[in-house]
């Protein structure tokens, strides 16, 4: 039996870990042990060494690279010589992440917008307490798209002054 090193474990315990924050999201749990994967490794790897890796099948990790690759976070990579398909993490995970949940936040505002014009062109009005929440629904996401949108310009120009690949070493 083979004892796994500190390093290993606390690489193992990070794939772990990173599944569960990912299920308590509302995502797949594979989806979070997949990115806290290719979060550890700084070269591509392919969807057999992906699945070997977690100890699960291929067809799910297909799926699941799939979901994160149309959601910007994970990329393929070329490697000369095979033909199989490689991935990666994106450059600016953590950034592009965070970009996909202001996205659907802002789906919130476009709901209270939407809802507060039907309430304004209605004949009957009758309906100030839900008219009082709607406003303050679009005011409360309105600040926050602001500020969502101003901590993203910040962490942008953090990652230009963080080196080349934003990535801080």
């Amino acid at each position: 039996m083979t004892r796994t090193q500190p390093a290993d474990r606390l690489r193992l315990d990070f794939i772990q870990d990173f599944g569960e924050a990912y299920q308590q999201f509302g995502l797949p749990r594979l989806m979070g042990r997949i990115v806290g994967l290719l979060l550890q490794e700084e070269g591509p790897l392919s969807l057999d060494d992906i699945a070997q890796r977690l100890q699960v099948s291929k067809g799910p990790v297909s799926q699941v690279i799939r979901r994160l690759s149309d959601r910007g976070l994970v990329v393929q990579a070329w490697v000369p010589g095979d033909r199989r398909h490689f991935y990666r993490a994106t450059d600016d995970i953590f950034g592009r992440a965070f970009t996909n949940h202001t996205e659907l936040l802002e789906k919130n505002l476009d709901l209270a917008r939407r809802f507060v014009g039907r309430i304004d062109s209605a004949e009957e009005r009758g309906a100030d307490y839900f008219e009082a929440r709607l406003s303050e629904m679009e005011r409360f996401y309105s600040m926050m798209n602001r500020h969502l949108r101003a901590f993203l310009a910040e962490w942008h120009e953090s990652r230009l002054q963080g080196g080349a690949d934003g990535v801080s070493r």
